[in-house]
């Protein structure tokens, strides 16, 4: 594989960590969202849903993609064959439709704080971990 494939995939790792990152944070902020009584609250929730889903979340997400698809190209021959690629990317096509529906429940919090309750939330919140821990055993584990 070309010189520049760890370069690649240290960004890879990178961007990952500040999209389960933001992925971990902004449903925790749905929780508090839910909590709130007051309108000064629901507004600053508001504006910290927004610029974490459209400043942080969503370009880690895109990065991530764009980091990864570019190490599949350049090691397809190799990678193609790997069961645990294919489950993997299955988990995260699964999280990337988590990400959006964080930005749907995002609008809808915008318009009604207590849309859902604070105990969905920190369900909901679980999800992603699950998730990082597939993926993590997948990669550095390789059971198929």
């Amino acid at each position: 594989m070309a010189d520049y494939f760890n370069w690649i995939k240290a960004a890879h790792v990178i961007s990952m960590v500040c999209w389960f990152a933001a992925i971990f944070y902004l449903p925790r902020l749905f929780v508090y969202h839910a909590m709130s009584d007051d309108r000064i609250s629901h507004e600053r929730f508001a504006i910290m849903e927004r610029k974490l889903y459209r400043g942080i979340m969503t370009p880690s997400m895109i990065a991530t993609w764009i980091f990864g698809i570019w190490m599949l190209v350049l090691g397809w021959d190799v990678y193609k064959t790997q069961g645990w690629l294919h489950a993997k990317l299955t988990l995260v096509v699964l999280l990337s439709a988590y990400h959006g529906a964080c930005g749907f429940y995002r609008k809808k919090l915008m318009d009604d704080a207590h849309y859902k309750t604070d105990k969905f939330w920190r369900w909901f919140n679980e999800v992603p971990v699950l998730v990082l821990v597939a993926v993590v055993i997948l990669v550095i584990v390789k059971p198929f």
